[in-house]
């Protein structure tokens, strides 16, 4: 055994390593004499060297498995003297182990050991096809590095294209994948990862990588979880010149995976090996898919002819997979979650009941497809009644500061804010007003018509509240349309939106950014105060939108939910809106 040690030793010290003869007498402490017939035995006759005299290799246990051997092996010894149907199986083993024994590795180890220790005798290698492998005393030539012959010392090495120093480091790496005992291989593979081998050892056995990558890999190899561990193992294992077998049964993975890990380093580094790369394709990230699925919401089931009262994955699914967007029942879950609806708020918020919902909808999108320069298109609607006194909310506060708002307070004073919003050009109109009535719905109209007096027609917009659609509204606005002509005034019409269907109302996403820059938080002594925060973020709103009319966004207003357009897949209205006021 110790003979066959020291053969070894010198074998790898001269034939793998590349030194010279020499070495192997000054590494290993033997004499000159005694390191060449070493050399000579195992190149000249390497089948003198009998089975007799190789080490009998114990069963492979793999580093996962180790702490268990002991329970595995006595349950192999009690099962010894059984007829072999009647021995305990390795799935039994492996459930003992995890039920037992806290074991949480995978079944193909377990079976893998069990087989060994019972079938001491019989090699379970994975057999592949028979490869000629070179002699070893070509193996350390020129003429077998060189694939154009002898490099000749009259010609210039320049002149030799084949040989470059790239073919040398191939050359000999394809040799010791060759070479290389598959015990030896596995050891130095576990030894990685166990960081038992010091760092200056692994820089000179993994020369081609950087010091950076080389580190970034190790740190990977052994703290990461098992697919950044068996990335960065094959990617070290393949670059030291082990063969590609033995790194997918040693990590368990298969030859497409370890050659994909290993085009992906060359490719990028270990940026490109070790990031996980997010799928770009799925469904849940598709905005169109998106505005599909909340489109559907927005429309009651009836309307597309199921006869349900409330909409259902299965049905969503269902009725996508029959346009152009469909999109598995996963996405639609992830859709929906992600938006942060829950299907209680979809019951409240989200669905109009409105049997003419598609008409209408209609009406006011080919409303704003064909909307003119000298037309405007305004979204109407009441915020409040709010009262005037503490108000909660979410704000950043010092360690151990509590923050609290009094349930019970008296009130400075409540106001309701009327508001129209015209879409194109994203200007905002308010007041304020002690009802919610006709009244203030007339007061509204003849404010919008004078201020949009140079227009041809305005369009209002709102939902279907009783005091927007009375009969005294409507006969005001029609005897304004007779005179309107005469007086030079624009023409107003009503675009009326679903019954129901308060979050399509654009207006309602101005509302909320609103909210919660000016009422969140707040504390003001009296109405006054709060009327003027109001008419001042108004005021900056539309001064900002008048300068930058495509820009939304970089300011206060930023919070507002959605942007002030008009779409079928958005939802204005915010989902808390209940403690807004």
């Amino acid at each position: 055994m110790q003979r066959f040690k020291l053969i070894r030793r010198t074998s790898k010290c001269h034939l793998e390593r590349g030194t010279s003869r020499g070495a192997p007498s000054v590494q290993i402490t033997l004499s000159g004499s005694t390191a060449e017939r070493f050399l000579k035995s195992l190149i000249a006759q390497p089948s003198e060297m009998s089975r007799s005299a190789m080490p009998v290799l114990e069963t492979r246990v793999r580093p996962t498995l180790r702490p268990w051997v002991g329970v595995i092996d006595q349950i192999i010894k009690e099962d010894a003297g059984l007829p072999k149907r009647v021995r305990t199986s390795a799935m039994q083993i492996l459930k003992t182990l995890r039920e037992d024994h806290g074991y949480t590795g995978c079944y193909n180890v377990v079976q893998e050991y069990i087989r060994q220790a019972r079938n001491p005798g019989l090699d379970f290698k994975r057999k592949h096809k028979p490869r000629t492998e070179l002699p070893v005393t070509e193996c350390i030539t020129e003429q077998t590095l060189s694939p154009v012959g002898p490099i000749s010392p009259e010609v210039p090495i320049s002149s030799q294209t084949a040989f470059t120093p790239l073919t040398l480091y191939r050359q000999s790496r394809r040799v010791q994948r060759l070479l290389e005992p598959e015990e030896q291989a596995t050891g130095w593979m576990s030894c990685v990862q166990q960081g038992t081998i010091p760092f200056e050892v692994l820089v000179t056995e993994l020369p081609d990588l950087p010091l950076p990558e080389l580190e970034i890999l190790l740190k990977a190899a052994r703290t990461g979880k098992l697919s950044i561990r068996n990335r960065s193992m094959a990617v070290m294992s393949y670059m030291r010149g082990i063969a590609s077998a033995q790194i997918c049964s040693f990590l368990q993975i298969s030859n497409g995976s370890l050659f994909r890990y290993v085009r992906a380093y060359r490719k990028g580094g270990s940026t490109e090996l070790l990031t996980r790369k997010e799928r770009s394709d799925k469904q849940s990230n598709n905005e169109e898919i998106k505005a599909a699925v909340f489109a559907l919401l927005h429309s009651p089931p009836s309307a597309h002819g199921v006869n349900r009262t409330t909409w259902t994955i299965a049905e969503l699914q269902k009725i996508l997979s029959t346009g152009p967007h469909p999109a598995g029942a996963e996405a639609i879950r992830t859709i929906i979650r992600e938006s942060g609806f829950k299907w209680r708020h979809a019951r409240i918020v989200l669905t109009s009941h409105d049997p003419d919902y598609r008409t209408k909808v209609e009406a006011i999108t080919k409303i704003l497809s064909e909307l003119q320069d000298d037309e405007a298109f305004c979204s109407v609607d009441e915020y409040g009644p709010f009262a005037v006194k503490i108000k909660g909310g979410r704000k950043r506060v010092a360690p151990g500061e509590q923050y609290v708002v009094p349930q019970r307070q008296k009130s400075k004073g409540w106001m309701i804010l009327t508001a129209a919003l015209e879409l194109k050009r994203n200007q905002v109109t308010h007041f304020y007003s002690r009802k919610k009535d006709t009244n203030e719905m007339i007061r509204m109209a003849d404010t919008l018509r004078s201020q949009y007096r140079s227009y041809r027609t305005v369009y209002l917009s709102w939902d279907a509240a009783s005091w927007h659609v009375s009969k005294r509204l409507l006969e005001h606005l029609e005897a304004l349309n007779l005179e309107a002509s005469v007086q030079g005034f624009p023409v107003v019409k009503i675009a009326p939106l679903p019954a129901g269907a308060q979050f399509l109302n654009v207006i309602e996403s101005v509302f909320s950014g609103m909210a919660r820059a000016i009422i969140h938080n707040s504390d003001y002594d009296s109405p006054e105060t709060a009327k003027s925060a109001i008419d001042r973020y108004f005021a900056d709103r539309n001064a900002h939108f008048a300068e930058h009319p495509k820009r939304a966004g970089q300011k206060i207003w930023g919070k507002e939910r959605v942007p002030s357009i008009f779409a079928e897949s958005n939802n204005c209205k915010d989902p808390n809106y209940q403690n807004l006021y």
